[in-house]
């Protein structure tokens, strides 16, 4: 299996996406002439509000509205100017107010987002380093990433992981200056905290350490003066510990707000924060719809505002708690997310709510892995506690429903979110009347005949092949080279085969799916630690195998049900082993049921082309070259005819032990250099059994000029008892095959190879796409579908990929 290309990220996530926008749940417009903040208008439809984070609701308080409207009669509509030459009359009595309610004085600007990008690269010097909590929001990512550019080490770690943090810290203490963790004070879409208690811990512990929090879901409904959750939470802010918070959301004004006790260093970002410096002001209606936030926060008013708040959050939490809902994080903050599991279950659930006049957002892939998508629902000031009662209701009524009709399950969902199920419910395989399904962990258990009727027409995937694979793989004494096979064949009443596919289990990289620049910098690390960032993979097929993995019988009226099936079995066996990712490969473009296995959590990714050469002329023309296009001819006649003068090839079925040793070195060669395909390389029994399989037969190559036994290149070769023949693996002497153009001629003597064999299909695989289309290979688009159980391995990937990307 070879990389995915960069583009995948950014396509999942628009299909992703444009998925919900079809089912009409994102990308929305509110309508009407005014808001009242209890209700919105969508479509037409008047809708109850639980998806603000205006918490407070003092957006809709006609004191800001008032000072916003007189602001722009005063001022006009905007300042246009940077803060760094002048300010507009409002933003003295802004930053005394900021003042009054932090005790601290305050550096004020646009936005959060901009904020971080201000504060960051200016905060953080080149000694320094980096841990970024992978929950944290977006913007604090991103503006981490400008710090990759200064050689800044920026290391990420799995959500409120203190483990792993620790970890890190001890990695980087000896190397770095101070060591600054980056995270959320809420996270915007569990609601959950950040322990902030072990965290002050850990930095008496670790004097080094320095905490970043992001505090803008935390703001106005806690903490004196509405100061928010980590000033609540720490009480003093100490020296290592700075906070952003905001004058939006539930402050109901626009801006952001960013508190430490260096004063040197408050002045340095206001001079060289480049949105700061560069950038407009905040616009004088916004100033002074803050200016009058403020006020409230000062006053008394501001408690009474966030105990109405708690008895409301309260009632709801106390509702649910009465359900079997899947709510994801327990506690007091106004943000709860209900776990729906598949993006299907979701889309469902939320149609349903939003025809029953309830408005929530809808949490999805990238913001939570897919097959963690959910609700998010949020309590404001502005919902009536009889509001709050009928939106509980109605999410007991309809989850069940919801769940139902997308074939999904509370206990699937609460396997999804690691959460222990409430109530028992048969855990018995999902079947059907007219459908049964076999599992198998052997292919000596299988048919022959039948199997290579459905699979064994494809790659090694014959019975032999099969029985080659679980002998090399199954009992093997490395876990990197060690797999479990499950075979599922699905039959309908008559015993007719409907679906049938394999499956194995076992250790992958994770930057296999990932650029080769992330794999070199993955390789150093793993010269020490040998099994660093890998996982534990349930996949159709093998590492070992490409091509068809999966055999649906087309037009078969019970096929989409034999799908969804295999999906259920597949799903249930991942639980049961644990495995942290799921992946469902090699299907070709278009495949039929796309958008089903999409809807059960999956998201889709482009896979290497693979390469196929199966002309109907193939074993006609003695002439090779004469089946090729004019150019491809040219480049054949020049770069491998011209050559194959130089060569002595030899065909042998087995090899003596110093023949194996050569062989395995070159494939070794080849490995190491060969990072695009990143799997473990395969140990010494895979190919010592080759030898022992009549179906292997290897291709070897020498130098005639250079008079030595020692031969330079091998293809490693199966015969497919059903007339396929399958190059699976190479290797080269790159040294001694310099100037003989050696990777070329052994792919063409494999065609020879084949045509004296009289076989009518090459399975060339993937990679050196290039080469084999100027052979004649055909080139076969290939998809795949992926399920796991967390973004951190694919979101540390993406970051470094960004790094190794970054010009040196």
């Amino acid at each position: 299996m070879a990389k995915i290309k960069h583009n995948n990220f950014i396509d999942t996530v628009d299909t992703v996406f444009a998925d919900a926008k079809e089912k009409g749940i994102l990308h929305l417009y509110a309508e009407g002439k005014y808001l009242n903040g209890r209700t919105i208008t969508i479509n037409g439809d008047e809708m109850l509000h639980f998806g603000t984070t205006g918490y407070l609701g003092l957006e809709q308080d006609i004191r800001l509205k008032e000072a916003a409207i007189t602001a722009i009669n005063n001022y006009g509509t905007q300042f246009p100017l940077s803060k760094t030459y002048l300010s507009h009359p409002l933003y003295a009595e802004l930053e005394n107010k900021i003042e009054q309610m932090y005790m601290i004085p305050a550096i004020i600007t646009k936005n959060s987002t901009l904020g971080h990008m201000a504060i960051i690269p200016t905060l953080i010097r080149d000694e320094d380093a980096v841990i970024v909590d992978h929950q944290a929001h977006w913007s604090v990512q991103n503006a981490c990433q400008i710090l990759k550019l200064r050689g800044i080490p920026v290391e990420m770690i799995r959500h409120s992981n203190l483990e792993m943090l620790e970890d890190k810290i001890r990695t980087l203490m000896g190397k770095s200056g101070k060591i600054w963790y980056m995270a959320d004070g809420v996270y915007s879409m569990y609601g959950d905290y950040a322990p902030v208690q072990e965290l002050q811990h850990l930095t008496q512990k670790y004097p080094q350490l320095h905490l970043y929090f992001d505090d803008v879901h935390g703001m106005s409904w806690k903490g004196k003066n509405g100061t928010g959750f980590i000033f609540d939470a720490i009480g003093t802010l100490e020296e290592n510990i700075v906070v952003v918070s905001t004058l939006s959301k539930t402050f109901g004004a626009s801006g952001a707000t960013f508190f430490c006790t260096d004063s040197k260093l408050r002045e340095k970002i206001k001079t060289f924060g480049g949105p700061l410096t560069f950038s407009a002001q905040l616009e004088p209606a916004s100033v002074a719809g803050a200016i009058a936030s403020c006020d409230i926060h000062l006053s008394d008013e501001i408690y009474g505002l966030q105990t109405e708040l708690a008895k409301k959050t309260k009632h709801f939490g106390s509702l649910l708690s009465k359900t079997s809902l899947p709510l994801v994080s327990e506690n007091d903050s106004p943000v709860f997310f209900l776990g729906m599991g598949t993006p299907a279950t979701a889309f469902n659930f939320t149609k349903r709510l939003f025809a029953e006049g309830f408005y929530l957002n809808l949490g999805i892939y990238p913001a939570v892995p897919i097959k963690n998508t959910g609700i998010r629902i949020t309590i404001s000031a502005h919902n009536k506690m009889e509001d709050i009662t009928e939106l509980a209701r109605a999410m007991d009524y309809h989850f069940d429903k919801a769940v139902e009709e997308t074939q999904s399950s509370e206990q699937k969902i609460r396997q999804a979110f690691r959460m222990d199920s409430k109530t028992k419910l048969s855990v018995k395989k999902q079947q059907t009347e007219l459908l049964q399904i076999e599992e198998k962990t052997t292919i000596t258990d299988i048919n022959k005949q039948e199997w290579n009727k459905y699979l064994g027409i494809h790659n090694i995937l014959d019975w032999e092949g099969m029985q080659y694979l679980e002998r090399s793989f199954s009992n093997s004494q490395d876990p990197s080279n060690k797999w479990d096979f499950f075979y599922y064949i699905i039959r309908d009443q008559s015993m007719q085969v409907v679906l049938m596919t394999f499956c194995t289990i076992g250790i992958w990289k994770d930057d296999m799916l990932s650029t080769e620049s992330v794999s070199r910098h993955m390789e150093e690390i793993r010269k020490t630690n040998p099994m660093y960032m890998t996982s534990k993979v349930l996949s159709t097929g093998s590492l070992f195998t490409e091509g068809l993995h999966c055999y649906i019988s087309p037009g078969h009226p019970l096929a989409e049900q034999s799908v969804r099936m295999l999906l259920n079995e597949l799903e249930e066996k991942y639980n049961s082993l644990g495995a942290d990712m799921l992946v469902l490969r090699d299907f070709e473009h278009g495949f039929r049921w796309d958008e089903l296995i999409r809807n059960q959590g999956y998201f889709r990714i482009d896979m290497p082309e693979s390469c196929v050469i199966e002309h109907k002329h193939l074993l006609e023309f003695e002439n090779y070259g004469s089946l090729l296009t004019t150019r491809s001819r040219q480049h054949f006649n020049r770069e491998i005819l011209q050559y194959e003068k130089f060569y002595d090839v030899e065909i042998k079925d087995c090899l003596n032990e110093e023949e194996s040793n050569r062989a395995y070195q070159l494939y070794c060669n080849v490995k190491e250099r060969n990072l695009a395909i990143n799997n473990f390389s395969y140990n010494r029994e895979v190919f010592e059994n080759m030898n022992s399989c009549a179906n292997w037969e290897f291709i070897i190559l020498r130098i005639k000029k250079l008079d030595t036994v020692n031969f330079i290149g091998v293809m490693f070769c199966y015969k497919n008892s059903s007339n396929v023949y399958v190059p699976d693996l190479i290797g080269m002497d790159y040294t001694a095959g310099d100037g003989y153009n050696l990777y070329r001629q052994l792919l063409y003597q494999t065609i020879k190879r084949a045509r004296e064999l009289k076989i009518g299909r090459i399975d060339f695989g993937i990679s050196a796409t290039f080469e084999k289309k100027k052979l004649g290979a055909s080139v076969i688009p290939k998809t795949a579908y992926v399920q796991a159980r967390e973004n951190y391995a694919m979101e540390l990937m993406q970051t470094l990929q960004n790094e190794t990307n970054i010009p040196r």
